[in-house]
């Protein structure tokens, strides 16, 4: 029989939905608001390209400013693997790529179990918008809606996110549902605004490179900062001002999907997240372990609850705790097994114990190209274990195909500094070690300091550790490279 659906009653019959019992359809009346929850993320944005984590370039993200106003802003949340397709896999299952089958850009395993599949049974609409491809197989996923990047400009244009977001709520409205939706906006992915295009690239975008190109402010190079992992030259303050421009489209995609969101009267009982797939596609970050390359600009808003205008500084969260966390969230049974765990408590303003340290890989490229990593870091230290790098293997990613890499390569002819970070990025060395209080950027490899050779061993442990616990496949080799010897505790 359907009836007047409260909270308590929803909460219950999710559990009972999750849990593999039949649930007879249900409607809810007007006056009971079951919670929602909107994922809006963006495409290799850094850390540090808002206002309210540190940019100074004047304007820059006036509405991702607003939210972090509105909710919780994290200063230490890491994705798993900085990789887009990867990334977004590790979010929808709370496992690393190594657990969860995505170690690249292939589908997840067939018997894993996803987020959107618990929702689904727990009676919710599902909706993805741009990225489609990049959650797979797509009948994992349970996708009720789904609105191709293709129908948004290819993923970046703020009016079509502000038109196709309300149909999908007005949806959820007609059909008495209540919604999760994951809004994927594909700025400030390459190629950015006034990039020049390859021949390939003009004939792949010819029908919506206007789109790409459409932007309501262009930043201009003296207008901008260089991120301080980058030499400050004139091609590279170019190229960063074509990022900051469409990192500024992004901002405005999340206004128009949160003014959709308001609109259509879900903003009080919606949990909204925002965060990106990984970092900026430039030297050093993206398909990388760096600290630039994994940290995320995460923010939770969710009236009522979370406390508005909150900086939690203190706990190291992963994307792998995404999963968990909505389900006890919404009070929809946990999946059992997965390397990442809640974090409501901190959502709640409480401290969490074993939040000191996060584990992050990267396997492969966008071009199917092996470089695995391993990372450990705490919020003083990182270690960064790289089997690949043999001194004779280059390292190519996507993030050295622009204007940035080049200018490094031409200043390396008469700068010695510039030639050793080239040379770096190319071949990397098979261990990496930087104290992060004196170097954030992390420039200066301490891997060979004797001053830090206690506490080097003790996180080529606690990274051995970890790699055991989600049975990681490389760990026999990391103990047999590194000569460590010894079984992590």
């Amino acid at each position: 029989m359907e009836g007047k659906l409260t909270r308590r009653t929803f909460i219950a019959r999710a559990g009972m939905a999750a849990a593999g019992l039949a649930v007879a359809p249900y409607a809810f009346a007007a006056g009971d608001k079951p919670l929602n929850v909107l994922l809006i993320t963006a495409d290799d944005m850094n850390y540090d390209s808002l206002g309210v984590t540190g940019s100074k370039v004047a304007g820059i993200s006036p509405n991702l400013d607003k939210l972090a106003a509105q909710g919780m802003r994290f200063e230490n949340a890491h994705l798993a693997i900085a990789v887009c397709q990867p990334s977004r896999s590790a979010l929808m299952t709370g496992l690393y790529p190594h657990r969860n089958g995505a170690m690249g850009f292939e589908p997840i395993k067939t018997d894993v179990p996803t987020l959107q599949e618990s929702l689904h049974a727990a009676g919710y609409l599902n909706g993805i918008m741009a990225k489609v491809a990049h959650l797979a197989p797509q009948s994992k996923f349970c996708w009720d809606h789904v609105v191709e990047a293709k129908d948004l400009s290819n993923g970046r244009d703020p009016v079509l996110y502000h038109q196709r977001s309300k149909e999908f709520f007005e949806k959820a409205k007609t059909e008495g549902k209540p919604f999760f939706l994951m809004a994927n906006c594909q700025d400030p992915h390459r190629p950015f605004p006034g990039a020049e295009r390859t021949a390939a690239q003009k004939a792949k975008l010819v029908a919506d490179i206007q789109g790409m190109e459409k932007a309501s402010r262009y930043y201009k190079p003296e207008e901008i900062t260089v991120p301080g992992f980058l030499p400050n030259l004139p091609d590279i303050r170019t190229e960063m001002a074509q990022y900051y421009t469409a990192a500024h489209r992004c901002d405005e995609s999340v206004g128009q999907i949160l003014l959709a969101l308001k609109e259509t009267g879900f903003e009080d009982n919606t949990v909204v997240v925002f965060l990106s797939d990984n970092g900026i596609s430039m030297p050093f970050s993206k398909a990388n372990c760096y600290r630039t390359s994994t940290r995320t600009p995460l923010i939770v808003r969710w009236p009522g609850k979370v406390k508005a205008g909150s900086v939690n500084s203190d706990a190291l969260v992963c994307s792998t705790d995404f999963t968990p966390t909505v389900l006890d969230i919404l009070g929809i049974k946990q999946i059992p097994g997965v390397d990442g765990r809640s974090f409501l408590p901190i959502l709640k303003g409480k401290k969490q114990d074993g939040r000191d340290q996060v584990f992050t890989v990267f396997n492969q490229t966008s071009a199917r190209k092996d470089y695995p990593m391993r990372c450990l870091r705490t919020k003083k230290y990182s270690y960064i274990w790289n089997p690949w790098s043999d001194g004779k293997t280059v390292y190519m990613a996507d993030g050295l195909t622009g204007l940035t890499f080049k200018a490094m390569q031409a200043a390396a002819a008469s700068d010695p500094k510039i030639a050793a970070r080239v040379k770096m990025c190319q071949y990397r060395v098979p261990e990496e070690f930087y104290d992060l209080q004196a170097d954030p950027n992390e420039m200066n490899n301490l891997i060979a300091d004797p001053k830090y050779k206690a506490r080097i061993e003790e996180m080529r442990l606690a990274l051995a550790k970890r790699m055991t616990d989600t049975k990681d496949p490389l760990v026999s080799l990391l103990k047999q490279s590194t000569r460590t010897g010894k079984e992590p505790k």
